[in-house]
């Protein structure tokens, strides 16, 4: 990315998060910003200028409390969906919907909800592409339950969502029940809202109103288009099939597997539920955080092959762009949101730091 472009892309940016209706604290800001923001723009190389530069959007926030380091002697045990009861589904969409009510801490009219989204769609889009897509998900994860433990006081652990089980028909999955699911498709009758989505018509997120779809701040229903290829209403499977998980989990270096992991485990579905889950913003749909959590599952069941080597195993490129070669000494990004986080922490799931398997 040449110097201009980006620096177009960060000016979208800082207009993009500001307060509206606040042009007295935007004047302030911007004098007090103005010099350093020459001294990086001309001397800092693109890339770490970009993180540089995501640190502002959340200089304002207080930073998302992580768990206190300890000993791993009794790992929490992270479950599937169907697994749960139907009081500890109906617990955890509680506590998501909390977030969607607690205020933000950047923005007057968003939530803590919305912060994640932020967050995915400005920073995390630096993680895609490379080799730190895993742990810098794997991480936010542990964010995403600490603030449902601190606003909505919940006590369970991040669910995940086993699409192989579903494969032959992932549409008709009972993730997507209207009761104690996450709703369904969107509403094939109705406008195209973003992403070729449609507002949701059940369930019980389709009430939410995210503020951002990807680097554009549009206040829109929650909305999916499910698609596969030219048939509205169905999902692709063929990622999911039994073969292609085994494909995957044989590939024998963490670079090979994780760029597999990515375009198809992760990928096939964002590009067919559509809609809000098509965007860098999917972290607006909560099925974002059962799709990612089956993700770091798979990633610790490879990891589990050869513990011995693969619970260090790192390689490929140090960030998306990066030219760099990717080390356990890199650091995770988070701008501010919440504290940057050494790689080498997160890689091993009963490490200390963290403690849950699954």
């Amino acid at each position: 990315m040449g110097l201009e472009s980006l620096k177009a892309r960060l000016k979208g940016y800082r207009a993009l998060y500001t307060l509206p209706n606040d042009a007295d604290k935007e004047e302030h800001r911007e004098a007090k910003l103005s010099s350093a923001w020459r001294l990086v723009l001309a001397t800092l190389p693109g890339l770490v200028l970009a993180a540089v530069v995501c640190s502002v959007f959340f200089a304002t926030m207080a930073s998302v409390r992580r768990p206190a380091p300890s000993a791993c002697t009794d790992p929490t045990i992270r479950q599937e969906w169907r697994a749960l009861t139907r009081a500890e589904k109906r617990e955890f969409i509680r506590a998501v919907n909390v977030l969607a009510q607690v205020p933000s801490r950047w923005r007057e009219n968003g939530t803590v909800y919305d912060d994640f989204a932020v967050l995915h769609g400005a920073i995390g889009s630096w993680a895609h592409r490379s080799a730190s897509f895993l742990p810098w998900h794997r991480y936010t994860l542990i964010l995403y339950e600490a603030a449902l433990r601190e606003h909505a006081g919940f006590k369970g652990h991040i669910p995940y969502w086993d699409w192989s089980l579903d494969w032959m028909d992932l549409a008709n999955s009972s993730i997507w029940s209207s009761d104690d699911g996450f709703g369904g498709d969107g509403d094939p009758s109705g406008p195209i809202v973003v992403g070729d989505g449609r507002c949701l018509l059940d369930g019980p997120f389709a009430h939410l109103r995210p503020i951002l779809y990807n680097h554009t701040f549009t206040q829109h229903c929650l909305a999916r288009g499910f698609h596969d290829g030219e048939t509205m209403g169905r999902l692709s499977g063929e990622a999911y099939k039994p073969e292609k998980m085994g494909e995957i989990l044989r590939e024998p270096t963490y670079k090979g597997f994780a760029r597999q992991l990515e375009i198809y485990l992760h990928g096939s579905l964002h590009q067919s539920v559509n809609g809000d889950f098509q965007a860098m913003t999917a972290a607006n749909d909560p099925l974002f955080y059962v799709h990612h959590a089956q993700l770091d599952r798979v990633w610790w069941r490879w990891q589990q092959m050869r513990p011995g080597v693969r619970l260090f195993e790192y390689e490929g490129k140090h960030m998306f762009n990066s030219t760099g070669h990717a080390s356990l000494d890199d650091v995770l990004l988070y701008g501010g949101f919440a504290e940057d986080m050494p790689v080498a922490k997160v890689m091993n799931t009963e490490g200390g730091f963290l403690c849950y398997k699954y």
